[in-house]
């Protein structure tokens, strides 16, 4: 993590033409204290004053500004939920199911390996011929939503995350 943190900074100020010197960092939500503090390190190791350690979702909507319904980041590994209401998260969740699980259906299904398949899956021109197959992984992360929001009055729901550009994803969530 380190290392890739590191690169990325090194290509960031390269870029930006200056130094970085704070950072803020994303975790899944409920993730444990100790793993808020892994996160933190590695910001610091790399020379970053970590300035917040946020949940995703949450991170999401201080970008979107939702006030009221639920951000629903499709990420790598997880589905991460926050609701909100007036503003204000007022629970948040986090379930394994994300875009590397539809990755790894592609790759069973089509019988190539996982990093073509990523990069199949990456391109919006093959979504269709695809949300056959992933068809189910997709309902599962509906499922995983519905569980969420249950006992909320969630009237919105926002997906945001690199799953969420998954041609036909939003209708098959709906459902």
């Amino acid at each position: 993590a380190q290392q890739v943190v590191a690169e990325l900074k090194a290509d960031v100020e390269e870029r930006a033409g200056r130094e970085l010197t704070h950072a803020a960092v994303t975790i899944p939500p409920a993730v444990s204290r100790s793993d808020h503090r892994a996160h933190r390190y590695v910001l610091e190791s790399v020379g970053l004053e970590c300035t917040a350690v946020i949940d995703e979702p949450t991170a999401a909507n201080a970008v979107l500004g939702i006030r009221d319904g639920a951000v629903v980041d499709i990420g790598g590994g997880t589905t991460g939920i926050a609701i909100l209401r007036e503003g204000v998260v007022v629970a948040t969740d986090d379930e394994p199911t994300g875009g590397k699980h539809l990755t790894l259906v592609l790759a069973g299904a089509l019988g190539i390996g996982i990093e073509e398949a990523e990069e199949l899956k990456q391109d919006p021109a093959n979504h269709g011929d695809f949300l056959p197959i992933v068809r189910p992984t997709l309902e599962k992360i509906g499922t995983i939503v519905a569980r969420q929001i249950s006992g909320h009055d969630v009237g919105r729901i926002y997906l945001v995350g690199g799953t969420a550009a998954f041609s036909g994803i939003a209708p098959i969530v709906s459902d």
